[in-house]
């Protein structure tokens, strides 16, 4: 019989009487100081705790492993043995620096050698991988049978989904798998049932000409959820998901139900507690897009993302901080084009301010793109570095470059030296207390 670290009154009760719990106590640090890393998550078995403001803990399940993640740290994975010698827990001080990558991007040997090569020249560390991109499509063989048969299988540009991550991670990048989860053309033609749609009772297609699902039905949820257990399992460090959201009309699309801000913000809430409840088994991060205003917005803004629901449920926050998505600007800008700074910066002081939340639970996407809406200006090296300083200001746990045709050439990316064990530690301090 495996003995816990310690048994608490309640634990020797039942122990006694012939229960099976087992009080398991220990304490998260930082790998690099000891300093205890509070608001950690640790997972025994199907049950999951929060340290505390010293990064203590005490956790009542069976199980073999422990699994152990902090925003702004890798996630780790520890024996009971292990914990047993000392009772402490080590996560290591990690900031992501993301390039994305279309389902097409991943397959194209140029486009993934670009991307890779930057990352090899110490500039970034992680990569945002597309598992299911804006147009339904699903890159790699999936055993979903509603995949098969919906038409997402179109094209195959990860022909084994495991071993490109095992690749990577022998390369030291972070790996996220975008899922984008409403906005689902194929399955809305393949099944009219779970589609929106207009109040002709025709599909409703969005100004790309794309029909997306209905976020109130189960089924849609679960088939989502499904792909994102199929990323878990290939072993990506986090889970991202995009167009978690109703479409920006929604007041005007037959959904079966009524729709309203509360029922739109139950239907989005709701999918993301399932979402975390089936990803319990696996030690993964969840990520959760949403636009730039949402962040300013007290409401829904129309869409069901409401920033103080979302943060208790997902480990990180990522918001679209595109300046040329912020048509209105911002208070006291009124021109994004010419502040890419203080759009970044000042949304996401403005988020944690409504949240109260450590800084590094935000890790934000940032425009490496030509403008569209104002000037079409390009955005190169001087604008996409404003951006980066904004988030490194901030503090934020790194940040995502956005290039729809994946290209980071002009993005003026250079190579960082390396920092101590310290030094990349030493911005995580609002999460830690000796």
């Amino acid at each position: 019989m495996k003995w816990p670290i310690r048994l608490t009154p309640l634990a020797f009760f039942m122990f006694m009487m012939g229960g099976a719990l087992y009080a398991l106590q220990g304490r998260v640090v930082d790998a690099a100081d000891g300093m205890g890393v509070s608001d950690a998550t640790v997972v025994l078995g199907v049950r999951t705790v929060k340290t505390d403001g010293t990064g203590h803990f005490q956790i009542m399940e069976e199980g073999e492993q422990v699994y152990v993640r902090a925003p702004g740290y890798r996630a780790s994975t520890y024996s009971m043995a292990a914990i047993e010698k000392n009772g402490t827990l080590a996560l290591t001080a990690f900031t992501p620096k993301a390039l994305y990558l279309t389902v097409y991007g991943i397959g194209s040997r140029k486009l993934r050698n670009g991307a890779l090569s930057i990352i090899r020249q110490g500039a970034a560390n992680a990569l945002v991988i597309d598992l299911k991109g804006d147009r339904g499509i699903i890159p790699y063989p999936s055993a979903l049978p509603l995949a098969k048969m919906d038409g997402a299988r179109q094209i195959t540009t990860i022909p084994d989904l495991g071993a490109l991550v095992r690749g990577l991670h022998r390369e030291g990048i972070y790996v996220i798998a975008r899922i984008v989860v409403f906005k689902d053309d194929p399955l809305a033609h393949a099944r009219p049932d779970l589609a929106v749609k207009r109040e002709n009772g025709q599909l409703y297609l969005d100004p790309e000409g794309l029909a997306w699902t209905n976020p109130f039905l189960a089924e849609v949820w679960n088939y989502n959820i499904a792909i994102a257990v199929e990323a878990a399992r290939a072993g990506f460090d986090e889970i991202q998901f995009d167009y978690v959201r109703f479409p920006d009309i929604s007041g005007q699309l037959r959904l079966g139900r009524t729709t309203t801000e509360t029922t739109r913000i139950q239907a989005i809430d709701g999918f993301l507690i399932e979402a975390r409840r089936q990803l319990t088994p696996f030690n993964v991060y969840l990520a959760v897009d949403v636009f730039g205003y949402v962040l300013w917005n007290t409401n829904d803004t129309g869409i069901g993302q409401q920033l103080e629901d979302i943060v208790k449920i997902a480990d990180y926050l990522s918001p679209m901080l595109y300046p040329s998505c912020f048509q209105c600007g911002i208070p006291g800008y009124s021109n994004p084009m010419t502040h890419p700074y203080e759009i970044v910066r000042l949304t996401l002081k403005n988020a944690q301010r409504r949240v109260k939340i450590s800084p590094t639970r935000f890790r934000p996407w940032i425009q490496a793109f030509r403008d569209y809406a104002f000037d079409h200006r390009a955005f190169g090296a001087d604008e996409v570095g404003a951006e980066i300083c904004a988030t490194k200001d901030f503090g934020s746990d790194g940040w995502m470059l956005w290039n729809p045709q994946n290209n980071y050439a002009g993005a003026g990316l250079t190579p960082q030296p390396a920092a101590s064990k310290a030094t990349a530690s030493s911005h995580k301090k609002l999460e830690r207390t000796r």
